[in-house]
């Protein structure tokens, strides 16, 4: 991944990875090939960023299309599974548990489409 031109002061280079503060160029790290899934609101632009690049997706829409874009990548194009946020939430213990969520991130990192 191309991130030379981000600031020193946004970058920090850790032992496991990178950490980009502010802005991150979302479509180069959604390229990179140690991406194996992205969890994504479904705004429109992610998702069309991660179906471009092929990266399997955890669906967590929020609210106003988000829901119908989710339904375009779980059902219609198979590219991803859904964490269950089926509307929009008033507060967190409404929201998504843990498990919903690491069963999302386990199905799609188990699939063909994450073997890239």
């Amino acid at each position: 991944m191309k991130i030379g031109c981000l600031k020193d002061s946004r970058k920090e280079q850790k032992k496991n990875g990178l950490i980009i503060r502010g802005w991150a160029p979302q479509v180069l790290i959604l390229d990179h090939e140690a991406i194996g899934a992205f969890v994504t609101h479904c705004g429109w632009n992610s998702t069309l960023e991660g179906i471009s690049a092929g990266v399997p997706m955890v669906t967590w829409p929020v609210f106003a299309e988000q829901f119908c874009n989710e339904k375009l990548v779980t059902e219609v194009m198979r590219t991803g599974a859904g964490v269950g946020s089926m509307q929009w939430k008033r507060t967190a213990s409404e929201g998504v548990k843990r498990e919903a969520i690491a069963k999302a991130i386990k199905r799609v990192m188990a699939s063909e489409e994450a073997e890239g």
